[in-house]
């Protein structure tokens, strides 16, 4: 007898953004591992200076020095900012295993990471769901509390 497992993407229960309500999609993304339409989503094409931060508490996650367009329509980074900001599952959702990748303190969903990103950086495509992020303009980090992440623009 043969018995297969199929682990899914493994769901949260935080139900905010920091004080205020989910759209239906950022909760859909973030609560419940679903993923956007690709090149119909904010962010894919964002080419403004800044940091993307975690939509459910704000947690700096990649900076837009280190984005590129990997052609799939997602947002797609080949660093992060702070590697324990993050945390990996196994994810057979589609019947294939992938890494998804989650949002350590918060545990929101942010999309996958695969091997397939610029050989001459880490190798790596954080796949990333917009809905499941706020990008915070470089003029605006002072203003948002986020001035310590200034040096990565220098």
């Amino acid at each position: 007898m043969v018995i297969f497992c199929i682990l899914s993407c493994t769901s949260t229960t935080k139900k905010d953004y920091m004080g205020k309500e989910l759209t239906k999609l950022q909760k859909e993304v973030t609560q419940n591992c679903g993923t956007e339409p690709p090149f119909n989503n904010e962010y894919w094409d964002n080419k403004e200076e800044g940091i993307y931060v975690d939509i459910i508490d704000g947690t700096a996650l990649f900076c837009s020095k280190h984005k590129y367009d990997s052609g799939t329509g997602w947002p797609s980074f080949y660093e992060v900012i702070n590697n324990e900001s993050f945390e990996t599952h196994s994810d057979y959702n589609l019947g294939y295993k992938r890494t998804e990748i989650k949002s350590s303190k918060s545990k929101s969903h942010l999309g996958h990471v695969f091997n397939d990103g610029p050989t001459e950086k880490t190798g790596l495509r954080y796949c990333i769901n917009s809905a499941s992020l706020k990008f915070i303009k470089k003029d605006d980090l002072i203003k948002e509390g986020y001035e310590k992440y200034l040096s990565l623009f220098e």
